[in-house]
């Protein structure tokens, strides 16, 4: 561990210029106990049901089954506190700063456990889960430019009855309310809130990429990948449960983050 520390910490030094983007999925936050997302892991939150219920087809289709099951998937994420990963991520942020640099943090979670710890340059591109949105396009608290935060939004007599007349509606319009987050069958750029055209203005910038706890499988993370690897760029991997890097030129470091970023952070005097 203290050699793979004071490895990350010496790739990060030697990256005085340029922006630091890191990338984070489910494996930071899995030391506070929220489960992963993808793999053999039976808990994985999209292991079964992804590819029926986590699109919007399916909530159009069936919005009261779709309720149904993002509140049993999802609705402990907010009861979860900030992890060391998380902390350190914030120190790393401040580092970065005060040596003048620049830093960006992507998360493809929809927990609030980054901006709980502190973060400030980041992006959810994945939506957030304490908020929700009207299902109606077009409507000014829908996509693409607006939501509201969840406590707006009682599904007291849903949870006591699970029906469509029990349903939250959006009180700007009275159509439904669907959450905040990008579905499995929707695009990045369908709601100015995921940051999505702000990841593609850091790739401009980007002179590492860092990332944490993901299992390479979506959209941004092959993106960011491509792009670091076309530049040459210095691209490092944190995961406890990677068998290898995931393309050629990537350093893979079989740590847990929780652990490991903290000893970075004390190699940087962060």
């Amino acid at each position: 561990m203290e050699n793979d520390a004071r490895f990350v910490a010496d790739t990060l030094r030697r990256v005085d210029r340029g922006l630091l983007l890191v990338v984070t999925g489910a494996g930071v936050s899995a030391a506070s106990g929220l489960p992963l997302f993808r793999g053999t892991d039976p808990d994985a939150v999209w292991n079964r049901d992804v590819t029926e219920i986590g699109t919007r087809r399916f909530f159009e289709h069936d919005p009261v089954r779709w309720w149904q099951w993002y509140l049993r998937r999802f609705e402990g994420l907010l009861a979860a506190e900030p992890n060391p990963a998380h902390q350190a991520l914030v120190a790393l942020e401040q580092w970065q700063a005060g040596r003048g640099g620049d830093f960006l943090l992507v998360t493809q979670n929809i927990d609030t456990l980054h901006e709980q710890a502190g973060s400030q340059r980041l992006i959810k591109v994945h939506g957030s889960a304490n908020r929700v949105r009207c299902a109606r396009p077009g409507c000014r608290l829908g996509a693409p430019y607006g939501s509201f935060p969840a406590t707006e939004a009682d599904f007291t007599r849903f949870k006591e009855l699970p029906a469509r007349e029990n349903l939250p509606r959006c009180p700007a319009c009275g159509a439904l309310v669907r959450a905040h987050v990008l579905l499995f069958d929707e695009l990045y750029d369908e709601h100015t809130d995921y940051g999505f055209s702000e990841v593609r203005r850091g790739l401009e910038r980007m002179a590492l990429a860092l990332f944490v706890g993901t299992s390479f499988s979506v959209g941004v993370t092959e993106l960011v990948l491509r792009e670091a690897l076309g530049w040459r760029l210095p691209v490092l991997s944190i995961d406890p449960g990677a068998a290898g890097p995931p393309a050629p030129g990537v350093v893979a470091v079989r740590a847990a983050a929780e652990v490991l970023l903290p000893a970075v952070c004390g190699e940087l005097g962060a």
